[in-house]
C-alpha cells in the first residue's frame, strides 16, 4: 500500500513538475497612489518601479474590501465575504464547505505552498491546516526537488500601526512635513503631514525588502521558472484610507512579472500597463488557471491569466461592514472610471469607523479640529449625520473623490445604472449583509449564515428590496412576520428621523412612534434596540434611555451586546451603564474582545 501512494504521488508530482512556481509578495495598507511607479512622484520605489517595467502594472486593481481579515478571505476562497459570511471584521463565522480556499487545489496538484506567515481568514477554523508551511520561516526551499512551489511572503512594514507614535521613527524623514503634497481629501495639518513624511519612509523600506526577496530569487537560480506578483492587501494607512470605499482604502497595486519561459500564461506585453478591472475576488481563479486548472464552480472571481484566462468582468464589487467594535454597512462598484457607493446605515457618520485607528496624530489632530469647529465644509462632512445615502464619482475628473456627483441630474442615469449593478450583483451572490449580524447565530441556527440566505426559508429578494428602500429612509410597516424585514423598516424610520432631526421641518415621523412602542418587545435585540434609537431621534429620549440601557440586564450574545455599545456610545447614554456591568464584564472570560474593549474604555473614563 506505501509503495501504491508513492508511485500515485510520483505520478502526480512529475505533472506538477511542468507548472511554474509562484511567487506572492505582499504588503499592508498601501494603495496604489504610494509607489512611484502608479505615479506618485514624491515617492521611492526603485525595486517595485524595475518590476513594473519587467512585468505589468494593473491599473485599476482592487481589494473588495477596504481591511484585512475580510480582503483575505476573498483571497482565500475565490469569494466574495459577504457571500460566505466573513465581511465583518475579526468574526469566526461558520463558512459552507463548498467554500475551499486555493491552496487545496495547488496541493492536489503537487504544489509545494508556503506562507510566511499572515493568516487571520475571518472563518472558523485552524488556519494554518492548509499549508505546508505556515510560519515566520516558512520558505520554498523546503520543497522537494523539482517540485513547483507557491509561496507568500507578507511583510508588514507598511502596515497602519507603523505610524502609531511608538513604531514610527524619529525624524529626519527622507522627505520634509513641508514638502508633503497634502491631497485635497485631508485637512492640511501638521500631524497630517508628519504622518505621509513618515509613511514614505516606510514604503521605501517595503521597497527594499522586496528588492531582497527578488535578489533571493535570482541566486536560487528560480528567477525564469517564477511568476511574481507585488500586491497590498488593501489601502491606507493615513486618514480615509484604510476601511474607505474611497479609491484609497481599496485600489491596491499590482504588479506581475511573468517570465518568457511562461509568457504563454499572459496575453500582456512585459512592460505595458493593464487597464481591465481586476479584483481579490479573481486571485484564487487565476493562480488556478496558471497552475492550469479550471475554475471550482463556487469560486465567483475570473482568471485574468493562465491557460484559462476569462474575459474581463464590467466592474468590480467593493463591500464594507463591521470594522472591530463599530457596526455599519456598505456596498460599492467601480469600473475604474466611475465609482459609486451605497450606505444601508447613512444614520452613522463616516468616521469612525474603528477606534484602533486613534493611534494615529493625523486621525487624533482631524478629529481634534472637527471638535474644535476649525474645519471647513468637505473636511467636517465625514464626522457628521446624515450621511449621503449615495455617492458617485468621476474618477477620471476626480480621482480624489471629493465631488459627489450623485445629486447632478446630469448624471442621473449613470447613478440609475450604477445602483442596479450593486443590487443585481448582491442578489447574485446572495449577500449575507441584508441579515445584521446580531441575527445570525439565531436564524441560521446549525447551519452557516450562507446558507441561510440561500434557503428556501429566506425571502432574498423581498428582504434586498427593504434593505435599499430602508437606506433611502422610505418608511413601511414594522409589523412584518419576518424579523429582518422589521429589522429594515425599524432601520427606515432612523434613517428617516435621523434625516429630519438636522432639518427646520416639523417631524413627520410622529405616526411612527405607535408602531415603535411594540417593536421595544421583539424577540430580536437588535430590533429593540433598533427602536430604541428610533424613539431617541424622534425626541422620545427619556423613554429611548430606559429601552436601551434595560438591554444591559439581558443575556445577550457578543454581536448584541457589541450593537447596543454602539448605540449608548453615540446616544450620549454610555456615561449612564452601571459600575457594576463594566466591572463584571472585565472579569467575564466568555465576554468577546471587543465587547471587553468597549468596558475599559468606559472604566477609563471614569478615571
Amino acid at each position: 500500500m506505501r509503495m501504491l501512494l508513492f508511485l500515485l504521488g510520483g505520478a502526480l508530482f512529475a505533472s506538477a513538475a511542468d507548472r511554474p512556481n509562484i511567487l506572492w509578495i505582499t504588503s499592508e495598507d498601501n494603495s496604489a497612489h504610494w509607489l512611484g511607479c502608479y505615479g506618485n512622484g514624491q515617492a521611492s520605489t526603485p525595486r517595485l518601479d524595475r518590476l513594473a517595467e519587467e512585468g505589468n502594472r494593473f491599473l485599476h486593481a482592487y481589494s473588495n474590501a477596504p481591511v484585512c481579515a475580510v480582503a483575505r478571505s476573498t483571497l482565500l476562497t475565490g469569494v466574495y465575504a459577504p457571500s460566505q459570511g466573513t465581511q465583518h471584521m475579526r468574526s469566526r463565522h461558520a463558512i459552507p464547505a463548498t467554500f475551499k480556499p486555493y491552496v487545496t487545489y495547488l496541493r492536489e496538484q503537487g504544489y509545494y505552498c508556503t506562507n510566511a506567515s499572515k493568516t487571520d481568514y475571518n472563518f472558523e477554523g485552524d488556519d494554518r491546516k492548509w499549508w505546508d508551511q505556515c510560519s515566520g520561516k516558512a520558505h520554498y526551499r523546503g520543497r522537494a526537488e523539482g517540485q513547483p512551489f507557491f509561496a507568500i511572503f507578507n511583510l508588514t512594514t507598511t502596515h497602519e500601526s507603523s505610524l502609531f507614535p511608538a513604531k514610527r521613527g524619529k525624524p529626519p524623514h527622507r522627505l520634509k512635513p513641508s514638502e508633503i503634497e497634502v491631497p485635497p481629501y485631508l485637512p492640511d495639518l501638521p500631524e497630517v503631514r508628519e504622518d505621509f513624511a513618515a509613511y514614505h519612509d516606510k514604503v521605501s523600506k517595503l521597497d527594499s525588502q522586496i528588492g531582497r526577496l527578488l535578489d533571493d530569487l535570482e541566486k536560487a537560480g528560480l528567477a525564469d521558472d517564477t511568476i511574481v506578483f507585488h500586491y497590498s492587501d488593501h489601502g491606507g494607512p493615513t486618514p480615509r484610507g484604510k476601511r474607505y470605499l474611497k479609491e484609497t482604502g481599496v485600489r491596491v497595486p499590482l504588479i506581475v512579472r511573468v517570465p518568457e519561459k511562461w509568457k504563454h500564461l499572459s496575453p500582456f506585453i512585459p512592460g505595458a500597463t493593464v487597464a481591465e478591472p481586476v479584483a481579490f475576488v479573481d486571485f484564487a481563479p487565476t493562480l488556478l488557471s496558471l497552475a492550469g486548472l479550471e475554475k471550482p464552480e463556487p469560486m465567483q472571481g475570473r482568471a485574468f491569466l493562465g491557460e484559462h484566462r476569462a474575459p474581463p468582468k464590467d466592474g468590480v464589487f467593493l463591500f464594507a461592514d463591521r470594522f472591530d467594535e463599530i457596526y455599519g454597512m456598505r456596498r460599492g462598484w467601480t469600473d475604474g472610471r466611475w465609482k459609486y457607493i451605497r450606505r444601508f446605515t447613512p444614520h452613522l457618520p463616516a468616521a469612525p469607523y474603528s477606534y484602533y485607528q486613534f493611534s494615529m496624530p493625523s486621525w487624533v489632530a482631524w478629529r481634534q479640529a472637527w471638535r474644535d469647529g476649525k474645519l471647513d465644509e468637505r473636511h467636517r462632512r465625514m464626522w457628521e449625520t446624515p450621511q449621503p445615502v449615495e455617492e458617485l464619482f468621476d474618477l477620471g475628473a476626480d480621482p480624489w473623490e471629493v465631488e459627489n456627483l450623485a445629486g447632478d441630474p446630469a448624471h442621473a442615469a449613470k447613478l440609475e445604472e450604477m445602483r442596479e449593478r450593486v443590487k443585481a450583483k448582491m442578489a447574485e451572490v446572495k449577500d449575507t449583509g441584508i441579515v445584521p449580524e446580531p441575527m445570525w447565530a439565531e436564524l441560521s441556527a446549525d447551519r452557516p449564515v450562507a446558507a441561510f440566505v440561500r434557503s428556501e426559508d429566506f425571502d432574498y429578494d423581498g428582504v434586498l428590496e427593504k434593505a435599499f428602500s430602508a437606506s433611502a429612509g422610505e418608511y413601511f410597516s414594522s409589523r412584518s412576520e419576518d424579523p429582518v424585514k422589521r429589522y429594515w423598516a425599524l432601520l427606515a424610520c432612523l434613517v428617516r428621523s435621523t434625516e429630519e432631526a438636522q432639518s427646520d421641518k416639523p417631524s413627520r415621523m410622529s405616526f411612527a412612534i405607535d408602531q415603535l412602542m411594540p417593536a421595544v418587545e421583539d424577540p430580536f435585540a437588535v430590533n429593540r434596540m433598533l427602536a430604541g434609537e428610533c424613539l431617541h431621534a424622534l425626541g422620545e429620549k427619556k423613554v429611548a434611555g430606559k429601552v436601551l440601557l434595560a438591554e444591559l440586564d439581558k443575556d445577550l450574545d457578543d454581536y448584541s451586546t457589541q450593537y447596543l455599545l454602539n448605540a449608548l456610545v453615540r446616544l450620549g447614554l454610555s456615561e449612564r451603564v452601571p459600575d457594576a456591568w463594566i466591572a463584571s464584564t472585565l472579569k467575564d472570560k466568555t465576554a468577546g474582545k471587543y465587547v471587553k474593549r468597549f468596558a475599559e474604555q468606559l472604566r477609563d473614563e471614569r478615571r
